[in-house]
């Protein structure tokens, strides 16, 4: 702050560019909690630079949030490791402009953070500054430490590998409702004929209840199984609330026992049919659920 109360420069900019950087750090770590972090670690950073050396910005605050996120990664990653049955990412309730922007909204997707999960940690951000966020391979190699030759190597390596594993094409918004809706109206009867109808013959179920919280421990695969497992929370419908809600900018299902957010339940939809579903329970995973979430690319 200047001596009359007002915002520096440093502030100014920081603010400015706040929802982008999270966004970055976010994409990176599949964790909102970490990317906050993240941001902290950044703020603190980009306050003791000597802006007249800055020329870009911009360019300058996403190459401290990811090498912050890259140290992070590594971290988190030593203790997902030891985490207790499935690890799903953060759910965040989204403002709608976030399913406007079809490229971010597939980013940051439940389906696509997963996959990204898969990468190497440089790996992963190169993939997400060049395809995400369409930062020259310069600002790249700047950002991981590696010479723009070798960001370009990473890059397609990356490419391919998430290409191979990202979902199998787009769903109009139309079939989103129809699936969702269907599936919805299923669960909330126990309708397991209903939920073998809309669900994909290989459909597979993740849940992530952090041990806190009861959860599936593997991964339920099969129509059946998964119809069979969804069909049994009809016992508890005097207390239970099924929402849509705009969740990591795709729709999706907000549980609610006793009027608190129990479970977000994101799906994934191909060629109509939901292939899978993510249902987060661990409590330390929801309070991002309460406020809308700004995303920028």
């Amino acid at each position: 702050m200047t001596e009359d109360g007002r915002a520096g420069p440093a502030v100014d900019a920081f603010v400015t560019h706040r929802n982008l950087l999270f966004t970055v750090a976010y994409e990176m770590l599949g964790s909102a909690a970490d990317a906050e972090d993240v941001l902290q670690e950044t703020w603190l950073r980009w306050a003791d630079a000597d802006l007249s050396a800055v020329r870009d910005q911009r360019a300058y605050l996403v190459r401290i949030t990811t090498r912050q996120s890259l140290n992070r990664l590594r971290t988190v990653g030593r203790r997902r490791e030891s985490y207790v049955g499935s690890w799903l990412p953060e759910p965040l309730l989204t403002a709608p402009d976030v399913a406007d922007d079809v490229e971010l909204a597939e980013s940051v997707s439940m389906a696509m953070l997963l996959v990204l999960e898969t990468l190497a940690p440089t790996e992963r951000a190169v993939f997400v500054l060049r395809d995400v966020f369409d930062l020259g391979y310069d600002e790249i190699a700047d950002a991981v430490d590696k010479s723009a030759a070798a960001v370009r190597q990473i890059a397609h390596r990356a490419r391919a590998h998430v290409a191979a594993r990202r979902p199998r094409g787009t769903v109009s918004p139309a079939e989103t409702r129809r699936a969702l809706d269907a599936f919805r109206r299923a669960v909330e009867t126990g309708d397991v004929q209903g939920l073998l109808d809309v669900l994909a013959p290989d459909a597979v179920l993740l849940g992530d209840g952090g041990g806190i919280k009861q959860a599936v421990l593997r991964p339920v695969v099969g129509a059946d199984k998964v119809a069979r497992l969804l069909a049994s929370t009809k016992a508890r419908a005097a207390a239970m609330s099924l929402r849509p809600a705009q969740v990591n900018g795709y729709p999706a299902l907000v549980l609610r026992f006793d009027g608190e957010i129990d479970t977000v339940v994101a799906l994934r939809i191909d060629d109509g049919l939901v292939s899978a579903l993510y249902a987060v329970r661990n409590p330390e995973k929801l309070s991002h659920m309460q406020r809308e979430t700004s995303l920028r690319r």
